[in-house]
């Protein structure tokens, strides 16, 4: 479905059970992040009307998803730590967003960035998911659920992308990133974090 180049080691999942506390808290900042996301696209497209009620909507699911994971870590006994860098979200905005883009090449990059990193939050959902299948059956329907919540985040960035573009070739332009991330990803995989 998300076509992406390199799938993620199973092996992953065990470095994430090892420091559950690590990765929940990784999530919930994702989470956010992701509700950062959406909240600044109605600031720099408040003219895109659609966008906008959308992303309203996507800020308060991301919201809930956050309370829900902080819900977790408190119930293990745990506490939501610092704030991670996301090194792999990072390279991805410097490949994908530039200085002195039109407002459009903005928009299109902005959405499909957010697509692939819902795409590939989505892919390590479900390998959670699948891990904690016979160990923690807590944790592995609660990433089954949210797998299905990434993959319509996904769907709903990219189907943006498709209705906004006038000039840019949306395909062409998703295949460049998707091979792009595909050569990064090999150097993630290695440590507790949700894209790490």
């Amino acid at each position: 479905m998300f076509k992406l180049k390199l799938p993620t080691d199973p092996r992953w999942a065990n470095l994430a059970e090892k420091n559950i506390s690590e990765v929940l808290t990784d999530h919930a900042f994702c989470e956010l992040k992701a509700a950062s996301t959406a909240t600044s696209l109605i600031s720099k497209f408040p003219d895109k009307t659609e966008l906008v009620q959308a992303m309203v909507e996507l800020v308060k699911e991301e919201i809930e998803h956050f309370h829900r994971v902080h819900e977790l870590l408190l119930s293990r006994g745990y506490e939501l730590g610092k704030e991670r860098k996301d090194e792999y979200v990072n390279e991805l905005t410097q490949f994908c967003i530039k200085s002195g883009y039109s407002r459009e090449e903005y928009l299109i990059n902005k959405l499909l960035l957010a697509a692939l990193i819902e795409a590939r939050s989505c892919e390590r959902f479900k390998v959670l998911s699948e891990h904690f299948k016979n160990s923690d059956a807590v944790l592995s329907q609660f990433y089954h659920e949210l797998m299905i919540s990434e993959a319509n985040h996904y769907t709903l960035f990219i189907g943006f992308a498709r209705k906004y573009t006038q000039n840019i070739d949306v395909e062409k332009r998703w295949n460049e990133i998707l091979e792009f991330e595909g050569q990064i990803i090999q150097n993630y995989g290695i440590s507790e974090l949700i894209h790490g």
